[in-house]
């Protein structure tokens, strides 16, 4: 790629639209360097189930750059968000042959509206039910730090569209994790917004769409298109997001955090022991914090072995309603780690299934009573960095499934945001990302409060994004 064309693909969306107020390069412009770059990288790195290049064409070219808050930014959509045209496979060979969509879900009605170039749908893998970019259908998605690594999932293809610099802004799905896994595994900044207040159809407890991006005032840029009502009122649990005013993230930065009560929470009480580098990680963060003038506290886990056993059986008992409905000749395609984890389920009598959701409300309760008193948790996004790209999960063995997801799974279920922006690397250059969570509704000052830490985090945690 010439220079003109790294350059441009390396803008932010925020820059980008000063870049189109000002005239010093046009939409078309950017759009041809960021295919020039799809053309280039993904090949290797395998992040799009559907591309829609002449589609983007057409907008980039009647696009001003300025008619909406995202006219003329290059954009994708994770698989499972409606478009028109385009099948809803849910990452899984089973579903290979679902009926094109003949209406846009709410997200992609939004961001149209704001003028956004979509240039593709992201992979997932089957049912969004990994963290890792493996899928029956699509193969193998890969880092583009290290094609060696997992991307995270399941927004797989979203965070390694991010990564790769496939356009400024990206947005997934998040039901245990799945928007800030990909996100620490990748370097990216992200938010997993308050339940309720960025339209899903169909809606379900615990699932949120989110953005992924390379800076936070991107997040910020996409919230303030994402969380508005769907044209078509499609999602019954719309609650809005309270009158919050996205353009205070980067319009009103938080000069220091005095005052701030912040909790760190580097123990989570179950799963998968914590990377010793990761906790190193987030305690250098917290020391930052606490330099800056926040009061700072270390909290005991809230979650336990048994909850998170519980919500692994309400997971299961989800997905294994979608397999059953499948013929058998379908069941054999999906994954065959996905089939052996949803098949635990198989055999639960329905008094398992509702002691499973109220495990999943006692989980609900113990973050909230635990974190209520706090402006801002900080914890680890994972409990480790980067695993191989070919394994389905950190452990790789399907009754330990979801191990991993005792930092994030515990926001989804009790509606709170939570944020990721990179803290640093370990040894070996893998991202680790920060988790930054708040009440509910405080989605904007938490991104104020991640933006603060993107700046003032130290060069050496900084993402270089790959050449």
């Amino acid at each position: 790629m010439t220079a003109v064309a790294t350059d441009l693909i390396s803008l932010s969306a925020t820059e980008l639209r000063a870049g189109y107020a000002a005239g010093t390069f046009r939409p078309v412009d950017v759009l041809e360097a960021v295919l020039a770059r799809i053309a280039e990288r993904n090949p290797q790195i395998n992040a799009f189930s559907e591309t829609e290049f002449d589609r983007a064409g057409r907008k980039a070219r009647a696009s001003t750059g300025t008619a909406g808050l995202l006219d003329g930014v290059p954009i994708t959509l994770k698989e499972n968000i409606a478009t028109v045209g385009h099948r809803l496979a849910a990452g899984t060979a089973a579903l290979a042959e679902a009926p094109p969509q003949t209406v846009d879900g709410p997200v992609a009605l939004l961001t149209d509206a704001q003028g956004a170039v979509r240039i593709g749908k992201t992979v997932m893998p089957d049912y969004g039910m990994l963290s890792a970019g493996v899928s029956s259908l699509h193969g193998i998605t890969r880092s583009p730090w290290n094609p060696g690594w997992t991307v995270g999932g399941s927004s797989a293809g979203s965070a390694a569209a991010a990564a790769a610099r496939f356009g400024p802004i990206h947005v997934g799905s998040d039901i245990g994790g799945s928007v800030r896994l990909p996100a620490t595994w990748t370097g990216l900044a992200a938010l997993k917004p308050t339940f309720g207040i960025v339209p899903v159809d169909p809606p379900y407890m615990g699932r949120v769409i989110g953005p992924l991006a390379r800076t936070v005032d991107d997040v910020a840029l996409a919230m303030a298109v994402l969380a508005e009502p769907d044209p078509l009122a499609r999602d019954h649990t719309f609650t809005g997001p309270r009158a919050a005013n996205w353009a205070d993230v980067a319009g009103q930065p938080l000069a220091d955090l005095a005052g701030l009560r912040v909790a760190v929470h580097t123990d989570a009480g179950c799963g998968l022991p914590t990377d010793p580098e990761v906790v190193a990680v987030v305690d250098a963060a917290a020391a930052l914090f606490e330099r800056a003038g926040a009061h700072v506290e270390r909290i005991a886990p809230f979650a336990s072995e048994e909850l998170l056993h519980e919500l692994d059986v309400f997971l299961r008992m989800r997905s294994w309603v979608d397999v059953k409905a499948l013929p058998m000749a379908a069941r054999d395609r999906v994954l065959p780690y996905i089939r052996e984890w949803v098949l635990g389920a198989a055999d639960l009598p329905g008094t398992a299934v509702i002691q499973a959701y109220h495990g999943v409300q006692a989980l609900r309760r113990a973050t909230v009573t635990t974190t209520e008193q706090f402006d801002v948790v900080l914890s680890p996004v994972a409990p480790v960095a980067a695993f191989p790209a070919e394994d389905p999960s950190p452990t790789n063995d399907p009754a330990r499934a979801m191990a991993h997801i005792a930092y994030t799974a515990p926001y989804n279920f009790s509606e709170q945001p939570a944020a990721t922006v990179n803290a640093g690397f370990t040894a070996d250059g893998r991202p680790v990302g920060l988790q930054l969570a708040a009440r509910r509704y405080d989605d904007v000052r938490l991104l104020q409060v991640a933006r603060w830490y993107e700046g003032a985090r130290p060069a050496s945690a900084t993402p270089a994004w790959p050449a």
